[in-house]
């Protein structure tokens, strides 16, 4: 295993993590995506894109599972750059088939492409505020959701859903205000990237 590039991949979450920890503390998390946040993820897919021109997909053989994780860490945080995020998607697809990774990896990062062009998710593993003031997500087949998500090593919908509501919950996290202003926002946002 390459420990040099173990240490980069984690060096690069740790940045996330310790962003996303101190924006959370200062109430800046849920209200909408943080600039700070969204420099650290732009930051980062660059040099996951970096990585995989030199090594490929991170996977199992070349970093282990725990890399391998970590490196889709960074891929489903890449959104604000839609066509690095695209190819991570397709690399990691490559390697999930091939051995060097986790299906349910992958079932993560394609929803999280889907979530981010405004299409119905595959396994239902991205969560938004709804009309309601609920997390929720719209499906593509709800009525296969939970074959889909066990094909993957996912649990059943229902119980992943009740969970992140609890997480979410215990992070302070709370549906918008404007329900309407918030959609409008986040359009403009994917717009303005180069999602829609």
């Amino acid at each position: 295993m390459k420990e040099a590039l173990i240490a980069e991949l984690n060096n690069l979450k740790q940045r996330d993590v310790v962003t996303r920890e101190r924006l959370l503390k200062a109430g800046r998390l849920y209200s909408f995506y943080d600039e700070e946040m969204q420099r650290v993820h732009i930051e980062n897919a660059e040099a996951l894109d970096h990585i995989l021109s030199i090594h490929g997909w991170p996977g199992i053989s070349l970093v282990g599972l725990e890399g391998c994780r970590t490196a889709w860490f960074l891929a489903q945080h890449s959104i604000c750059t839609p066509v690095l995020q695209r190819s991570f998607l397709r690399a990691l697809e490559k390697a999930a088939a091939s051995g060097e990774a986790p299906k349910k990896l992958a079932a993560f990062l394609t929803d999280r492409v889907r979530f981010n062009e405004g299409e119905p998710q595959v396994y239902g593993t991205v969560l938004d505020w709804n009309e309601r003031g609920e997390l929720d997500c719209e499906l593509a087949e709800p009525e296969h959701i939970d074959d889909l998500r066990a094909s993957v090593g996912l649990p059943p919908f229902a119980e992943s859903l009740a969970q992140h509501r609890k997480e979410v919950e215990a992070e302070g996290g709370s549906a918008p205000e404007d329900f309407m202003s918030y959609k409008e926002a986040a359009t403009r946002w994917a717009k303005q990237v180069g999602w829609r």
